[in-house]
C-alpha cells in the first residue's frame, strides 16, 4: 500500500485545515491575489522557467475541471480508473488565455463541484478510486487533494503578491 503522501501529494499543504472549507475559500483568496499581482504582472513569471501567476491560473482552471470529472466518475463508477495528465503540455497554450478567462472559469467550476461535494460526503467518502501513478485513494482523498493542490498554488501565488 502507498504511503499517504504518494496517495495525496499535496496533504502536507492542509496542515489540519478541512478541505471543504479551503475549496470554499480559495476562489476569493485567487480573486485578491489576482488584485494583489496586478494586470502588469499577471503574464510575468517569477523566475527563468517558472509559471506566470496567469499560468498558475489557467492550470487551476484546468485542474479543477479535471477534478470534475474525476469527481463525477469516482461516483458514478465501481473502483474507476484516472486517466492523469501532462500538465507541462496542457501549459502549452496557457499565454494565449487572459488570466480573468481563467479566474472565472475556475469559480464557475468549483462552485459546481463544491455542490457535488456537499451532496457527496459523508457518504461516499470511502468510495474507492485509482490513480495509476498513486494508486487506490477514495472519494475523500480526491477532496483533500483538491484542497492541497489549491494551497500548494495558492502559496506560490502569495509570494509572487509579496504576501
Amino acid at each position: 500500500m502507498p504511503a499517504a503522501d504518494t496517495v495525496n501529494p499535496y496533504a502536507k499543504f492542509l496542515n489540519g485545515a478541512p478541505p471543504f472549507t479551503v475549496l470554499e475559500a480559495t476562489t476569493n483568496r485567487l480573486h485578491n491575489l489576482a488584485h494583489s499581482i496586478g494586470p502588469a504582472r499577471l503574464a510575468t513569471p517569477p523566475a527563468p522557467g517558472k509559471w506566470s501567476p496567469r499560468d498558475i491560473f489557467c492550470h487551476l482552471a484546468d485542474c479543477e475541471s479535471v477534478f470534475a470529472f474525476r469527481l463525477r466518475q469516482t461516483l458514478a463508477e465501481d473502483h474507476h480508473i484516472i486517466q492523469p495528465f501532462d500538465q507541462d503540455k496542457w501549459a502549452a497554450h496557457y499565454a494565449s488565455i487572459p488570466a480573468t478567462d481563467a479566474l472565472v472559469t475556475f469559480a464557475a467550476v468549483r462552485r459546481w463541484n463544491l455542490l457535488l461535494i456537499q451532496s457527496a460526503l459523508p457518504t461516499h467518502a470511502a468510495k474507492p478510486v485509482t490513480h495509476p501513478e498513486r494508486g487506490t485513494m477514495t472519494f475523500a482523498t480526491l477532496v483533500e487533494t483538491m484542497a492541497g493542490h489549491d494551497l500548494n498554488h495558492i502559496a506560490q501565488l502569495e509570494k509572487i503578491a509579496g504576501e
